[in-house]
């Protein structure tokens, strides 16, 4: 039950980074949902907001790096950071926050 329990929290999780994160690649702005990254996202960040300890900008940055972002079909490959504009990674920061308030 309580994997369950998880699944929806990191669902729910997802849901609200989905649409107020993007991604940015030569000024074009791409959703976390639309680039379907977002499940990814919050299953990767869900064990800091878990964790009941203070989220800070450099776990987050860590977990960002650790996530690669195909392109090309996978010729190349990106750590998510490296798409995400600072402004964006400190929305996410709050997102995390608030979420992490709310469990």
């Amino acid at each position: 039950m309580a994997n369950s329990s998880n699944t929806e929290k990191i669902e729910a999780l997802a849901a609200q980074i989905a649409d107020r994160v993007y991604i940015d690649v030569a000024k074009w702005r791409l959703r976390l949902d639309d680039a379907h990254l977002h499940t990814l996202v919050a299953e990767q960040l869900y064990p800091l907001v878990s964790d009941n300890a203070a989220i800070n900008e450099s776990d987050v940055s860590k977990v960002l790096a650790g996530i690669n972002v195909n392109l090309g079909g996978g010729r190349r490959q990106i750590p998510l950071i490296d798409l995400i504009p600072t402004g964006e990674q400190m929305d996410l920061l709050r997102i995390l926050e608030e979420f992490q308030r709310e469990l």
